[in-house]
């Protein structure tokens, strides 16, 4: 890794559910957020979640009103390729560093986060041993950092929960990903009635018995 790459590493904002220092052992959770908000906000799924795991909640690197996004969803740039690998470089950088010594890594993103957890995973096939994909979607168009091939032997685990009335996500982008899904992950599919652009107490239940399952008694 170069002093450029270490350096992006450095710039990243994390919000931690405790020391990771002092649980070297632990397991890994990596959240990534929705568009508009920030590091703190999927914060207060952690008492819903497992608590074997160390709990890491990532901050986008660009501002979006009073909070953050990974790129550009609404405009000329929307899902612009560029902006979108130089938002996943320094995460994939930092997920390989902190997962170093650790028995496993998994990852849950939130709507626009869903779509950056999936993209690690494709730039890390065989690294994470599960994803929560909560109300979002995969990028439609793959990156060069990309090895779907890799996903299309060996699929990754997924946790795909959302409301098929969601008025946020369209429903071309999730037909593209439940197509791509099909023959890149092992999906575990749960729609929720009602739930609308959120993370329902059902869903947050559904995801702990998902991890627990299939991270920590694997």
């Amino acid at each position: 890794m170069g002093p450029m790459a270490e350096n992006l590493v450095d710039e990243l904002t994390v919000a931690w559910n405790r020391d990771p220092a002092a649980d070297p052992n632990a397991p890994l959770l990596v959240m990534f957020h929705g568009f508009g908000a920030d590091e703190n906000d999927l914060m207060g799924l952690v008492p819903g979640l497992p608590d074997e795991f160390v709990v890491a909640s990532v901050r986008a690197p660009q501002r979006e009103g009073y909070g953050y996004r990974w790129f550009p969803l609404y405009s000329d740039e929307a899902f612009d390729t560029a902006q979108v690998q130089a938002a996943l470089e320094p995460v994939v950088a930092w997920v390989r560093q902190q997962a170093e010594g650790r028995p496993s890594v998994s990852l849950l993103g939130f709507s626009q986060g869903m779509c950056i957890a999936t993209s690690v995973v494709r730039a890390m096939p065989g690294e994470i041993a599960a994803v929560a994909g909560l109300s979002g979607f995969t990028l439609p168009d793959p990156l060069p950092m990309f090895r779907d091939g890799a996903l299309e032997q060996e699929p990754f685990k997924l946790f795909w929960g959302r409301d098929p009335q969601d008025p946020v996500v369209n429903e071309a982008l999730v037909n593209q990903s439940a197509e791509w899904l099909l023959t890149h992950a092992d999906s575990t599919k749960v729609q929720y009635q009602g739930m609308g652009h959120s993370i329902a107490q059902q869903e947050l239940r559904h995801v702990n018995e998902y991890l627990t399952h299939h991270v920590l008694k694997a």
